[in-house]
């Protein structure tokens, strides 16, 4: 190894066994190669990359593929995501505050059609959209679309994010058939990640890993999945140790048998790490630190005291504690009554315990740590714990900030389960002749025309509705958005359909004299003769 100080900067290089081998043979070209790594060296690199620092000497990293890295520590990683969901305040509220502000109610679809391409009038349109939301809403508003007959649609919606964010990922099943007088045979039936592992539990390899069996190209092939869960301690049956062997897609028909739900960080990831996967650690330790400052101050507000014993054999000297209800001289421990008076022995005397608690220092310095994970998890502090202690500028941008990360997340829902649930119901329900798709079948382009939507969910409040809704006027003023686009904002709602029952709400209320828009000119309140369409043949003037 060689070693050259610049400034405050050490360069060291490292013989190959080629610089060797060159260096035995010609040792003036062995120098002029070292001197030109050298320069390398000092022209470039990163500091970060240095294995000389003391700094960096220890920090030992690998070179391993996403599957290497993520498979063999995936299942503690979920056991420890569940354990603080479920006992860690901060870690349940964390992932239930995403699950909240994504799913909400539940994201509602909006049939949006390429009316060009299905060559297809306005009206023909939009009574084809809505003829398709209303039967829709016929198969994911019942319970018949759950497997167990638990959930609908919306309520899956929320389960499968949550796991995503629990486990890291989840599946959906999606088997056909019968069940009463129920339209639809389409049913979905949501799969834990820990059910999914290789038959027999084989190792890993190229084209099994994790419990996914894949093509050459990458794509998957069939998903291995365990009849019962693994973790299952209530009854053991055959069950434990049999799989069932998924196809991914239809053999003949090519639909989509699974949904494999999770985020993809890496090529070639297999499966999904869980939501609080960069943050366990610090969560874990906040949790102590906060149980440990908590006894503290319980102990603190209990008074509790020591009695000191000149032989420290920590035995007490016979007395009475008249003044506990019940107390005897044999008691094996010791209450302080009410002002009460104890009398010592020989020798003996009374020490406090003084904790210092509460801490003046907890409150800043867990704080300061929830900056970092709502960092790592993209949630501002804020939103994080709930808390808006700044000023309306401070607050508004950082549920902004939490909004641009919620809506990503929802589209990313949307495009990954929703979307893919949507075109296998639509599938099913023009093969029956529930819902007139012509060309659906024959013609991809014609087939993703009709599979056009939109899936909106809850709104984001507002900290001061009358500053948003005069923000909202003015968009519309300066023509920087729409009418739709203001309405899914503010309440999620949609324009086509709200205006007709709007029209004709301001049409009634104006016959009786209850509604007068102000003028544009003078700002005062004045009845202005409009023409409001009340009907289909119509208007209310």
């Amino acid at each position: 190894m060689i070693e050259v100080n610049v400034g405050r900067k050490k360069i060291a290089i490292e013989e190959n066994i080629i610089d060797r081998a060159i260096k035995f043979i010609d040792p003036v070209r062995a120098q002029r190669r070292m001197a030109a790594r050298m320069h390398l060296a000092l022209a470039g690199g990163y500091s970060g990359a240095s294995r000389s620092r003391r700094s960096l000497s220890a920090w030992l990293t690998g070179t391993n593929d996403a599957d290497s890295d993520i498979l063999f520590d995936l299942p503690i990683l979920r056991d420890r995501s569940r354990d603080l969901v479920r006992n860690s305040p901060l870690a349940g509220g964390s992932v239930s505050t995403v699950v909240t502000n994504v799913i909400g109610r539940g994201l509602k679809l909006q049939s949006r059609i390429d009316r060009e391409t299905l060559r297809m009038a306005d009206a023909t349109a939009s009574a084809w959209e809505a003829e398709t939301e209303r039967e829709w809403a016929l198969w994911s508003e019942s319970h018949e679309c759950d497997v167990a007959r638990s959930m609908t649609f919306a309520d899956i919606q929320e389960l499968v994010f949550r796991q995503t964010l629990e486990n890291g990922d989840v599946f959906t099943l999606m088997p056909r058939f019968q069940r009463g007088a129920f339209p639809y045979k389409m049913r979905l039936q949501v799969i834990e990640a820990d059910r999914v592992c290789n038959e027999k539990l084989t190792p890993d390899g190229e084209l099994l890993a994790g419990g996914i069996e894949k093509d050459e190209k990458g794509a998957p092939v069939n998903y291995h999945i365990m009849r019962q869960h693994p973790g299952n301690r209530l009854y053991a049956t055959h069950k434990n140790f049999e799989w069932d062997i998924v196809p991914a897609f239809g053999k003949d028909s090519g639909v989509r048998n699974v949904i494999h739900l999770y985020k993809i960080l890496r090529p070639g990831q297999s499966r999904g790490v869980p939501f609080l996967a960069p943050v366990i650690e610090s969560l874990k330790q906040l949790e102590r630190y906060t149980e440990a400052e908590l006894m503290a101050a319980v102990v603190s507000g209990m008074f509790t005291v020591f009695v000191e014993t000149e032989a420290g054999d920590g035995a007490f000297g016979t007395f009475s504690p008249s003044a506990e209800t019940g107390g005897a001289s044999t008691d094996d421990d010791y209450k302080l009554g009410n002002g009460a008076i104890v009398g010592l022995a020989q020798g003996e005397k009374v020490s406090t315990a003084n904790p210092g608690r509460p801490n003046q220092a907890f409150d800043p310095f867990v704080k300061s740590i929830l900056q970092q994970i709502g960092v790592a998890l993209e949630i501002p502090f804020e939103v994080l714990i709930h808390y808006f202690s700044a000023s309306y500028s401070a607050s508004r941008a950082a549920l902004l900030e939490a909004w641009r990360f919620f809506r990503n997340r929802r589209a990313w829902l949307a495009r990954n389960f929703n979307q893919l649930v949507y075109e296998n119901w639509m599938t099913e329900a023009v093969a029956i002749g529930r819902i007139q798709a012509p060309g659906f079948f024959r013609d991809y382009r014609v087939r993703q025309a009709y599979l056009g939507a939109l899936w909106i969910g809850d709104a984001p409040g507002q900290i001061d509705p009358l500053k948003e809704v005069d923000a909202t006027e003015k968009r519309l003023e300066l023509g920087l958005t729409t009418l739709d686009e203001e309405t899914v904002l503010y309440s999620s709602g949609d324009f086509d359909r709200n205006f007709p029952r709007i029209a004709k709400e301001r049409a009634m209320l104006k016959s009786i004299g209850m509604w007068a828009p102000k003028t544009e000119k003078s700002g005062e309140t004045q009845a202005v003769a409009k023409t409001y369409p009340s009907d289909e043949n119509g208007g209310t003037e």
